[in-house]
């Protein structure tokens, strides 16, 4: 994509791919076509055929007459337009009309103002733009932007200005509008501005056989030198290959179109009379037809990104088997590249969406040369290789920090009501005491069924647990004013039971750490091993004299200590799939199965003497084998361990599917993603996804248990990396 001078156009899909046009209604029309009874035979076949490829031969007659592009908004000197099919105005803001543009950060809707009013235009990744790119052309044209904190919903409730007018409360609002600017996603989007302004007039590097050892500066990121060396030769970037593959998604899909095509035709030579033969050539049409369709959704999901990285030109291709499509580059038209989330095509519905990492090239006029997609690439080689080719890198700014949401909702009234109160032990149980160091509120060792230590962002808290294993309290220790040494060593010393898995890892890994030394032999010394203990001829022990100091021959004894433990082997919690989940899927497998019955009852019940003699029996073998099937697979089924020495999934046999040891992983928990369903997966510490967990563990045991044996839960923060356990 390529645009004249202060003109920003939408990301669009073109209209030239070949699709399916009505499938669903024409699925539904074959399927009846099969239960009729049409004479004869090979028409009726015939029929089925010609109903089922009608869609895809409405998809081919536009493409074979013309190719037309979809939609899109454009943002030019003459104001913001949509242009249509065949390049008609749809909707048009004329420049000399507009007062200015605003982004509100709540729904991420563009708002146009204007001497009569506000307009909502609509959302910015359904119209195709991003927002730093429509933030400085916008600048370019003349046009005042603002980023403004709220949903475009209250910009245009009128009476709310009125109740604001009305109240005097408009003057306690900054900026003498309803709702405040968000200044943190202006400020950002300003430098990131300032930094393609001073990208655009460096001048261009010149190749050299060395990467530059230039200092890196700049807020936004990249490379403020000015002339830095590229680095000669290519590289490539791809994301992973799809599984299955390509070749095997469309043999797939093309054998089920074929079996179903061929069982039509088995049951039109066999004779159509019956309607359970019609019935079972309806189920074969649709099982095609779905078949074809799942296929070429999978064939279009499945396609690869790749990245040919060179000094002279950027070669990035997205769809396989289009080399027409391919973007071709030169380093001299780009004088920066965003590196960022962005937006990408849908490869299925060719709509707009949201991509967790893309790329925006910007010229030297400051004009977005090229949107070049990135979604499925690590972000830190992509930033990484442009750079140490020449090209300038830009980033967002740091992100802010992930803070738990954790409140004080279960701190009892008192504790606010007792001026200088603590947290004490005392009479075998807690309480709570006041300045003068009197207990006003106690509660006795019998309620305490576990107090538990544990560090949340940073901080200390406890938890406090009763005689049934109930979580009833929990609150950080320094609204309680006690320390986590005092609590632990107090509460053990009155016989409470208190759990603080973190200091007992941290001790246990200073125990190792002290005597490793002792457990490594010297190169030529071998340890000496302890004697076994002697029998006698009695069957008891007899004692054996101690070896003289310096072991035998004066040398020095050594101790073996066992290896650290494991992910599998460390103490640790074992989280199985919840009961629900459990009882979902055997239903659902007991389901499965007996819509297979009751499909081969209609099928091949005229050869085993009729529909209700063959599901008398076809219905409780399928709901046997259903629960049998689930049961065999249930009882090895996985588990999640969660330890301080890492993360495993081993089966109820003891069989261990995967391990991480805890420096490799950087996060657990859901994985909200907009191209699939959300999973529970493990993040590395640089953000890729490492694991999937397959099963659904119960998501509140989790979280405790990745706090308990500090696990980060969440996504990894890169930008603030985690503080070690407080008071250790």
């Amino acid at each position: 994509m390529r645009t004249v001078e202060h003109e920003l156009v939408g990301l669009a899909g073109s209209g030239g791919r070949w699709r399916p046009v009505a499938a669903g209604p024409f699925t539904v029309l074959a399927v009846a076509l099969a239960l009729l009874p049409i004479r004869p035979v090979w028409l009726w076949a015939a029929l089925i055929g010609a109903v089922a490829a009608v869609p895809w031969l409405l998809g081919a007659v536009p493409d074979a007459r013309r190719r037309r592009p979809r939609p899109y908004w454009r943002l030019s000197a003459a104001g913001l337009e949509r242009i249509g099919r065949g390049g008609l105005v749809m909707v048009s803001y004329e420049r000399s009309r507009i007062d200015g543009l605003a982004i509100t950060t709540g729904d991420g809707v563009l708002t146009v103002f204007h001497r009569f009013g506000r307009t909502a235009v609509g959302g910015m990744t359904a119209m195709g733009l991003e927002p730093l790119a429509v933030f400085v052309t916008a600048r370019r044209l003349g046009i005042p932007m603002h980023v403004l904190d709220g949903e475009a919903t209250d910009l245009l409730d009128p009476a709310l200005d009125e109740a604001l007018r009305a109240s005097g409360l408009e003057d306690d609002i900054p900026g003498g509008g309803p709702l405040p600017r968000d200044h943190a996603v202006e400020k950002r989007l300003l430098d990131q501005e300032a930094a393609l302004l001073a990208a655009a007039y460096e001048p261009p590097a010149e190749p050299t056989t060395e990467p530059s050892t230039a200092p890196s500066t700049g807020a936004a990121g990249g490379r403020a030198g000015r002339g830095r060396g590229r680095r000669a030769g290519e590289q490539r970037l791809a994301t992973p290959e799809p599984l299955p593959s390509r070749r095997r998604i469309m043999a797939l899909g093309a054998l089920t179109a074929l079996l179903g095509a061929v069982m039509i035709v088995r049951i039109a030579l066999d004779g159509t009379s019956e309607f359970g033969a019609r019935l079972a050539a309806g189920c074969w049409a649709l099982a095609a037809i779905a078949g074809v369709l799942t296929a070429r959704r999978r064939l279009l999901r499945a396609a690869q990104v790749r990245w040919t990285i060179t000094a002279e030109r950027l070669l990035v291709r997205a769809r396989p088997g289009r080399r027409r499509e391919v973007q071709d580059l030169r380093a001299g038209d780009v004088a920066a590249v965003v590196v960022g989330p962005g937006l990408r095509l849908d490869p299925v519905s060719g709509e707009p969406r949201r991509a967790d990492l893309a790329a925006l090239a910007f010229g030297h006029r400051l004009e977005l040369v090229a949107r070049l997609p990135a979604h499925g690439l690590d972000g830190f080689q992509l930033a990484h290789a442009l750079d140490d080719h020449g090209y300038r890198v830009i980033t967002p700014g740091a992100r802010a920090p992930r803070r738990p949401d954790y409140g004080l909702e279960g701190l009892p009234e008192i504790f606010a009501q007792v001026p200088g109160g603590r947290l004490v032990v005392a009479d075998g149980g807690l309480g709570w005491a006041d300045a003068a160091g009197d207990v006003v509120l106690k509660m006795p060792e019998d309620r305490i069924g576990g107090i538990e230590l544990l560090t949340i962002g940073g901080h200390a808290w406890v938890r406090l647990y009763d005689s049934d294993g109930d979580e009833f309290f929990a609150a950080p220790l320094s609204a309680l004013r006690i320390s986590r040494t005092d609590l632990r060593d107090s509460a053990r010393r009155a016989g409470l039971p208190v759990n603080d898995a973190e200091y007992d890892a941290y001790m246990s890994a200073a125990f190792h750490s002290a005597v490793s030394t002792l457990a490594a032999p010297e190169p030529d010394r071998a340890p000496a091993a302890l004697p076994a203990p002697a029998t006698g001829p009695d069957g008891g022990v007899q004692d054996v004299p101690a070896p003289p100091p310096g072991g035998p021959g004066g040398q020095d004894v050594m101790f073996a200590v066992s290896a650290p433990l494991g992910p599998v082997t460390a103490p640790g919690t074992l989280l199985d799939a919840t009961r629900r989940s459990r009882i979902g899927t055997y239903a659902m497998s007991v389901l499965l199965c007996e819509a297979v019955a009751l499909l081969g009852a209609v099928w091949l019940g005229p050869d085993l003497g009729g529909f209700n003699a063959t599901a008398s029996w076809s219905m409780p073998a399928g709901l046997v084998i259903g629960l049998l099937g689930y049961w065999l697979y249930d009882r090895n089924r996985s588990q999640l361990r969660v330890s301080s020495a890492g993360l495993a999934v081993v089966t109820r046999r003891g069989k261990v599917e995967w391990e991480l040891t805890r420096d490799r992983v950087g996060g657990v928990g859901i994985d909200e993603s907009t191209d699939r369903m959300p999973r529970l997966v493990v993040w590395a510490p640089s953000g890729r996804v490492l694991r999937q967990i397959t099963f659904p563990p119960d998501l509140d045991e989790l979280r405790r248990a990745c706090e308990r044996y500090g696990v980060p839960w969440g996504p990894p923060d890169a930008d603030r990396p985690a503080p070690p356990p407080p008071e250790l």
